[in-house]
């Protein structure tokens, strides 16, 4: 179950954490994805606090790249 639960929830989180139409949007729609996400995974090896903070930054810099991306900066 594990094998099939990590990459299905990292394709939903990829596919999502662009979203909005700001910085702020775009960062705090990947902060929130990437926590939840993050918890879930570590709950699989009984960290989901350190997994949901890793995650939060994950999902921040990915959602702040994104929008970055899609200003033509990147």
């Amino acid at each position: 179950m594990k094998t099939i639960t990590i990459p299905l929830i990292l394709v939903a989180v990829v596919s999502v954490a662009g979203c909005g139409n700001t910085t702020g949007a775009r960062v705090g729609t990947g902060a929130a994805m990437g926590l939840a996400t993050g918890a879930v995974i570590g709950s699989l090896s009984a960290e989901a606090g350190a997994g949901a903070l890793i995650g939060a930054g994950v999902g921040a810099l990915g959602g702040y790249l994104v929008d970055e991306h899609k200003k033509g900066n990147l």
